[in-house]
């Protein structure tokens, strides 16, 4: 029988995220781990390097926490809405400021393309030294990164770019569903979280349920990460709001509008992560503060999709 690696979100955290540790919560849009990183905020967890395909409102609050102090990425903003404004204060107050403060203080960015962060994502998953790209020509990106670089082919004289691997101390997925022992299942949207998850030394699996190993057997093509990678599963219904998660809460577009005007006031900011985040003990309490009616509205219709014979193997 497999071993069940099933963890409350406060012990995964507490056991696989470290000080100083390159932290990836992936998931394009959609299977955003809020969660986790509102458990790495209260955990009160500093120096982390965040990386992230589209760093948007998770990493706008954990920077605004003090949690990091680099920023991997690509695309950077309020989706649909516009800036990331916790992020971008503590940028331009770096900037206006002279002196050993301003360093110390500095948040250190290191921006690629959306294939950029996926190639580096790759070769981490892969264990090669680099991984080579077209989408760099004609662009500013080389200039502003210096690792990303240009080669030559060894097969002829053509130049092309290349970006270093990335391999995370602790990657960070929300997914719908996994069995005990790990093997997760994600359906809608995706982005790199197998890649992602590949690429790291740890990997924390937040989903919202876990189901028998069978149900995993019986539609094994769902299953985008393996139990063999995974080292904590966390079992927290609604842990990707405001984001969504494909067939059972859609994305809180409210909050989104809400939380740009949050997030331009620092003392608004702050006051908004003690309220929701600081003095609350977990998710739990975090859902019974949004209310069971914000929830209600956010429940999609049904979509039930086709289904498949895979045959009686005899």
């Amino acid at each position: 029988m497999t071993t069940s690696k099933v963890a409350s979100m406060h012990d995964a955290i507490a056991e696989l995220v470290r000080d100083g540790d390159t932290v990836a919560i992936e998931g394009f849009t959609h299977l955003i781990s809020f969660a986790a990183g509102h458990e790495i905020i209260r955990q009160g967890r500093r120096d982390l390097t965040l990386a992230r395909l589209t760093p948007d409102l998770v990493y706008d609050q954990m920077v605004a926490a003090g949690v990091a102090r680099k920023l991997v990425f690509s695309w950077l903003g309020n989706p649909g809405v516009g800036g990331l404004h916790a992020i971008r204060r503590r940028i331009e107050a770096a900037d206006q400021t002279d002196g050993d403060s301003a360093a110390l203080d500095r948040l250190e960015l290191e921006e690629y393309s959306h294939f950029g962060m996926v190639a580096r994502y790759t070769a981490g998953a892969a264990n090669l030294p680099f991984f080579p790209l077209r989408s760099y020509f004609e662009t500013d990106l080389p200039v502003a990164n210096p690792l990303i670089r240009p080669i030559s082919s060894p097969y002829g004289d053509e130049v092309v770019y290349a970006v270093p691997p990335l391999k995370p101390d602790v990657t960070i997925v929300h997914a719908q569903r996994a069995s005990a022992g790990g093997d997760t299942q994600v359906w809608g949207l995706l982005g790199c979280q197998k890649e992602a998850a590949f690429a790291a030394d740890r990997v924390i699996v937040v989903v919202e349920e876990v189901v028998d190993e069978r149900v995993v057997r019986a539609d094994p093509n769902r299953t985008l990460i393996p139990g063999l990678v995974v080292d904590a599963v966390v079992i927290e219904p609604w842990g990707a709001h405001p984001s969504y998660v494909q067939g059972s809460y859609d994305r809180d577009n409210a909050f989104y509008l809400d939380w740009d005007a949050i997030s331009r006031d620092e003392e608004r900011l702050q006051g908004w992560l003690r309220e929701w985040v600081h003095d609350l003990d977990g998710r739990a309490a975090y859902l019974e503060k949004l209310g069971v009616e914000r929830l209600a509205t956010l429940r999609p219709g049904s979509a039930p999709s086709g289904s498949v014979d895979y045959g009686e193997y005899r």
